[in-house]
């Protein structure tokens, strides 16, 4: 049996403090109001809602990850991508653990990067391919162009595109343009997720992270994002708005590993299709944010939530997840986990619960790359999700 990678899948959000989601235009009828109703359309928002706030956080953090340095410490001089390849071998292509790294990538580009990650440890089926272009803007800031293909299993041709473009300022980089992490750095960052040639996610997204101490930094941010296509079945468009305003720790283990741990506060929102844009306003650069950066207009609050993260990566990859009893709007809850003994391909690889009462109300499942299937129980409906946010 083929190893597999591992890529995890969780948390997200908005939060309640973030302001934007106004008023949006009239929502179809029996669409309920601030995640209150109890009606079909009512609880397939809900659900959409709840899923697209676990997935934030997750995508976040591993954007975050593949976009620094694995080096403890700018002071050593030969940083490398994958600490545990060795340089020339890393940036040359070479096969780690159903990861390769080549630098520059390869196209050839300058000051260029290319990252695959594989379903199978032996390099063999290909799941993502993210290229990366930095250009410095001083000594201590960059910005970044970035494009990653999404495959699905088994499949040579791309399922979705997602386009970057970012921001790193207060750094320190590696010989590869990657900020270290250990001496602190803002990043900002939007982006968008194609589908059959078609933008279909919108988001934005900023970190500061802190100096390290002790091999942890802390870390605040904020994302806001919305899907432009909207659900032709619910005929509305869905946001979040939300984040870590403080408290948010990343902190590297003795294997190697990295751990994420925050709780994500957030609103999702609702609105017509095409009722929905992201709001940019003033960037943050110490903790706590006291005004998000990325915000959602238009639409109206669909319900705030509430979810305790603990992610685990390796190489930029999540090696596992935890979020227990997340609340959400209506009074429901949230729990996620890892399939037991499943493979990371595994369209039930990542298993989530929502649920009132005790009584289950909508599952999701998706694979360790955030591709799967958001279930309402109590409606039947079922809904496609792609890179971690439903998408139709």
């Amino acid at each position: 049996m083929r190893a597999h990678l591992t890529l995890m899948c969780l948390a997200t959000v908005a939060l309640a403090a973030c302001s934007g989601g106004g008023s949006g235009g009239s929502l179809p009828s029996g669409s309920g109001g601030g995640g209150t109703g109890t009606t079909t359309q009512s609880t397939n928002e809900q659900a959409v809602a709840a899923t697209n706030g676990v997935g934030t956080p997750v995508k976040n953090f591993a954007s975050y990850e593949a976009s620094i340095s694995t080096s403890t410490s700018s002071a050593a001089a030969s940083n490398v991508r994958f600490a545990t390849t060795a340089s020339a071998a890393t940036a040359s292509g070479a096969c780690k653990s159903g990861v390769e790294f080549f630098s520059p990538d390869t196209a050839g580009d300058s000051n260029s990067t290319e990252t695959k990650l594989f379903y199978d440890l032996a390099c063999t089926d290909l799941a993502r391919d993210t290229v990366r272009i930095y250009t410095a803007s001083s000594s201590t800031a960059e910005t970044v162009s970035r494009t990653e293909m999404l495959y699905a299993m088994n499949n040579g041709t791309p399922i979705a595109t997602r386009t970057s473009t970012e921001a790193i300022a207060g750094a320190t980089f590696d010989s590869f343009g990657f900020p270290i992490t250990a001496d602190g750095f803002t990043r900002s960052a939007t982006s968008q997720l194609a589908i059959a040639g078609s933008k279909t996610i919108s988001s934005g997204d900023e970190l500061v992270m802190q100096a390290a101490a002790s091999g942890t930094n802390g870390f605040c941010d904020d994302s806001a994002g919305f899907n432009v296509t909207g659900s032709t079945t619910l005929g509305e468009t869905f946001g979040w708005a939300g984040g870590v305003l403080a408290g948010g720790t990343r902190t590297v283990n003795s294997d190697g590993s990295v751990t994420w741990t925050a709780t994500h506060a957030g609103t999702g929102y609702k609105a017509p299709i095409g009722g929905l844009s992201l709001a940019v306003g003033t960037l943050n650069t110490s903790c706590p944010i006291a005004t998000p950066a990325f915000t959602l207009a238009g639409g109206t609050s669909d319900g705030t939530y509430s979810i305790p993260v603990v992610a685990t990566f390796k190489s930029g990859i999540l090696q596992s997840l935890t979020v227990t009893n997340a609340t959400l709007s209506n009074g429901n809850t949230l729990s996620i986990s890892t399939t037991p003994g499943a493979l990371p391909s595994s369209s039930s690889f990542i298993t989530g619960t929502i649920s009132q009462s005790g009584t289950q109300v909508a599952t999701f499942s998706v694979d360790a790359f955030g591709d799967g299937v958001l279930t309402v129980t109590k409606t039947g409906a079922q809904f496609v999700i792609t890179d971690w946010h439903v998408v139709k």
